[in-house]
């Protein structure tokens, strides 16, 4: 499946217009079936499908390990992921349709359950960072974007150490740019606890939510936090950073846990 298509567009640039051929970030329905049951269709770029299927399902609360999966089975060609699972979790069936549309990116198709409201634990032992360590993730982050250069239709998210970087994935929504790195981390079974993530998009409370279930100790983005994010991070001692951008950026929660 194609992540980029091509158009032959007019460009006008002052005076000056020019036939010329321009890439477009392909935007792609994904639906996601659990047990033959259609659950929701997620606008995405057609990357990492497996990863974005698996992250969506953990952070809505519809599985809790990997081994609650039986099988997947993925149909690029139609846009669907099925998703056997072993066992059904008997509260989250229960609150089924009990959704909230949100702000996520691709139209509102993302939505949270009020399971969400006690799924998230305070963050007990900071991450230690240094500015000089930030400086140089979001640096490095920043040159990993190549879809955005290409496009400047997507957002990036990584998932990263102190000093480098581990996951990185693109997609036209914030959220599941960040559900492709979380799914990825969750197969492979990944000890989130002293790891840290990176977002080009604003972190709303959604986003801060995320990465609170899985006990992730700090957010950045080169973006905004919304205020609910704020007083979510501080009541949960996630660190967050915004408008990290260069050598400056806003630090909203956290202080101590940062060198200077």
């Amino acid at each position: 499946m194609e992540i980029i298509k091509k158009y032959n567009i007019m460009k006008i640039k002052g005076d000056i217009s020019e036939q010329v051929e321009d890439q477009v970030i392909n935007e792609y329905p994904f639906t996601i079936f659990i047990d033959d049951e259609e659950l929701i269709t997620l606008l995405c770029t057609p990357k990492s499908l497996k990863e974005l299927a698996i992250g969506f399902l953990y952070s809505e609360s519809y599985i809790d390990s990997i081994e609650s999966i039986d099988r997947i089975h993925l149909d690029e060609e139609k846009g669907r992921v099925y998703v056997y699972l072993k066992y059904r979790k008997t509260l989250n069936e229960k609150l089924v349709g009990k959704r909230t549309i949100t702000s996520g990116c691709g139209k509102g198709t993302v939505f949270y359950n009020v399971l969400d409201s006690f799924k998230s634990k305070k963050i007990e032992k900071s991450l230690p960072l240094d500015i000089d360590n930030v400086i140089q993730l979001t640096k490095e982050f920043n040159h990993k974007s190549e879809l955005f250069l290409n496009t400047g239709g997507v957002h990036s998210c990584a998932l990263c150490h102190r000093n480098e970087i581990l996951y990185f994935e693109e997609d036209i929504g914030r959220h599941n740019a960040l559900d492709k790195i979380l799914g990825r981390a969750f197969i492979e079974d990944l000890d989130l606890s002293d790891k840290l993530v990176i977002t080009s998009g604003r972190i709303s409370s959604e986003m801060l939510i995320k990465t609170a279930k899985r006990g992730i100790p700090a957010i950045i983005s080169r973006s905004a936090p919304t205020s609910l994010a704020i007083d979510m991070a501080r009541e949960l001692n996630i660190l967050l950073i915004g408008f990290a951008r260069g050598e400056k950026m806003n630090i909203y929660t956290s202080f101590p846990s940062l060198n200077f």
